[in-house]
């Protein structure tokens, strides 16, 4: 087993088993409508979804679902791209930003995640943006997607602020936007479609289990595409059980990365999650989501309250975590 430097990865080394599945556990579901009039009763909701499960879907936001639709919709037109085409935005190295196809292989499994992805981060788009007569509207939608994904996230992050003792807008200046220090990112992703109705082959998986490297991250799906399973809390120890995350399309699903899970002295859980293959009698065509990524900019130190763990810059840490997931 390959040795990592970080304590999170020497533990998603060891889970990349099929486990059990159940249909028992409950995702709570919060709404945040009207955030500012219920900001406390919102905060407590977010805060013991975050410190019981890590993992929660939110209904009721000011994302406008026309929006995400465009998104998705230029979102799959970039992936119909022929493979030449979408070689002209490789992804850059270290950067989470460009496109990358069959690249990312977890700690967890060792084989390769069956998708392609195309990654946002705002400082390293340079030469990356698909131009107007290849895919029309591309940069306009994906940008303005993702600077209203990046307020919802900061809101949500404001209340997780409030309950550490931090000052409330603490989350948005260590994710300052106009920095060229930025490194949140929006991940546009095309798992690919299985055709037949055979099993998938033991240990490939469309995202191999797997605890997110950030503070927050917020997944956009699309209805009767499903796949996603979450595996929150005591349960990650030993032997796993995992619960599928229905996918609509007016719930953003969300779960606590180990950045911020560091970050809260382990007050707030990160959550180990995979995408698996279908099953012969499950939807099997392309599977597409959206998935923003609130990632503290790289000179930001973390460190939490009670300074459970030494201090880390958030380049160093967020260097270490790509580093250990693409081959």
């Amino acid at each position: 087993m390959k040795n990592y430097s970080l304590s999170e990865l020497e533990f998603e080394s060891t889970l990349g088993a099929m486990g059990e599945e159940t249909q028992d556990r409950i995702i709570p579901i919060i709404d945040v409508s009207d955030f500012e009039n219920r900001r406390e009763e919102i905060t407590e909701a977010l805060w013991r979804a975050a410190t019981e499960v890590g993992f929660f879907q939110l209904s009721h936001h000011n994302l406008n679902l026309d929006l995400i639709q465009q998104t998705f919709n230029v979102t799959e037109s970039f992936f119909a791209l022929d493979q030449n085409q979408k070689q002209h935005y490789p992804l850059k190295q270290g950067l989470n930003a460009g496109w990358e196809f069959m690249e990312q292989v977890r700690p967890s499994t060792g084989t390769a995640d069956q998708k392609e992805s195309f990654q946002i981060t705002l400082p390293h788009m340079d030469n990356l943006w698909p131009l107007q007569t290849v895919v029309p509207e591309f940069q306009r939608t994906v940008l303005e997607f993702e600077y209203k994904a990046w307020q919802l996230g900061m809101q949500i992050l404001s209340c997780f602020a409030d309950k550490l003792g931090f000052e409330r807008d603490f989350f948005t200046q260590a994710h300052d936007r106009s920095s060229q220090a930025f490194q949140s990112t929006l991940r546009l992703l095309h798992y690919l479609p299985m055709p037949g109705k055979d099993e998938a082959p033991e240990g490939i998986w469309r995202a191999g289990a797997h605890t997110d490297f950030d503070c927050l991250t917020m997944v956009f799906q699309k209805d009767g595409q499903g796949g996603l399973q979450v595996c929150p809390g005591k349960d990650a120890q030993g032997s796993q059980t995992w619960s599928s995350v229905e996918p609509k399309d007016e719930l953003i699903t969300c779960n606590i990365g180990d950045m911020l899970m560091r970050w809260s002295d382990d007050q707030l859980k990160s959550t180990l999650h995979r995408v698996r293959m279908p099953k012969p009698n499950e939807y099997r065509g392309p599977r597409y989501s959206m998935a923003y990524f609130c990632q503290a900019n790289k000179d930001v130190m973390i460190q939490g309250p009670q300074q459970k763990y030494p201090a880390i810059s958030a380049k160093d840490y967020l260097t270490q975590r790509i580093n250990a997931n693409f081959a």
